[in-house]
């Protein structure tokens, strides 16, 4: 795991423990259906940044005889994990939560206090993402949020992204909430924030499932990989071109290609073979990631032009 992405994991973590205890705090004085949502939630985040770093961890063991490719796949695991959590603990609470005071509406007590707490919540909630944000600009280039979020081998930034900016929101559902029903005398406004929270954590909770679900099926190198693949093969050595190729992302830093070459077909049996090792050099120099590399020579047909 990266520097950057455990350091955006760490203040999340922080972040979302001190925010959770408040806002239990806060329930228990005030009984807002709104800070109880958020509770849950702030508590599903909590435990989400631990099952990031576990994974994190679990993904750095070295390959044995069982899994010769190694573990770096666990870190899509937790990861999808984490969308489940967030999902079940965070927006099915929220919605149930919120129908329930929908139909039986509780007075809110002491809305100071409330006011106190998701102010404090939003505080710390704005820290996280702030460093969310400052380590993906690190590492994001030039891409869009939405297509970081889409195109990211690494699955620990746009997880805690996604969270922060789904917590951050779902403050201001409780706030709205808890202010509509202060101006009308309504609780059951209360009810509609928690609803609103339930939604968004769904709706981040689906997304996250479908991107961590093809991190886990496989996915290739990213465009500018192959394109640097093609052309260190390309441009290596006694290659007359490139055949077929096939990348897997084994985990977010370690990338399996397998390629068929066809090479100088005048090359001796240990010419070819020399061939081979410098076109797996000039293919590691140009993409680091490159850590499992599997050539076969072969003629190029007239099939495969």
């Amino acid at each position: 795991m990266q520097d950057g992405s455990r350091k955006a994991i760490i203040a999340a973590f922080f972040a979302n423990l001190g925010i959770a205890i408040a806002k239990f705090v806060g329930f228990l004085i005030t009984g807002s259906a709104g800070l109880l949502a958020e509770a849950g939630h702030s508590v599903a985040d909590t435990g989400n940044q631990a099952l990031l770093m576990f994974g994190g961890k679990r993904g750095k063991r070295p390959a044995d005889r069982a899994h010769p490719f190694g573990y770096g796949p666990e870190r899509y695991f937790w990861s999808f994990v984490v969308a489940l959590v967030l999902f079940s603990m965070g927006g099915l609470f929220a919605l149930y939560e919120g129908i329930q005071k929908l139909g039986n509406p509780h007075e809110i007590e002491s809305a100071m206090v409330a006011y106190v707490i998701l102010g404090v919540s939003i505080v710390l909630e704005t820290f996280s993402l702030r460093t969310a944000v400052k380590e993906a600009n690190h590492v994001r280039g030039d891409r869009g949020w939405w297509q970081f979020i889409r195109t990211a081998k690494a699955p620990e930034l746009p997880v805690v992204l996604l969270e922060d900016v789904g917590a951050e929101t779902g403050l201001f559902f409780a706030l709205f909430g808890l202010t509509m029903a202060e101006i009308t005398g309504d609780a059951r406004w209360d009810a509609v924030g928690s609803i609103a929270i339930g939604i968004l954590l769904v709706v981040i909770a689906m997304i996250l499932a479908v991107e961590m679900k093809g991190l886990l099926i496989g996915e290739a190198a990213s465009d500018e990989h192959l394109d640097a693949i093609h052309a260190s093969i390309n441009g290596a050595p006694k290659v007359n071109g490139l055949i077929h190729l096939r990348t897997m992302h084994l985990g977010p830093d370690q990338l399996l290609v397998a390629a068929k070459i066809d090479y100088d077909h005048s090359l001796s049996v240990p010419e070819l073979a020399q061939a081979i090792d410098d076109t797996e050099t000039a293919l590691r120099a140009a993409v680091p990631l490159a850590e499992m590399v599997y050539i076969e020579p072969d003629i190029r047909r007239k099939l495969e032009e």
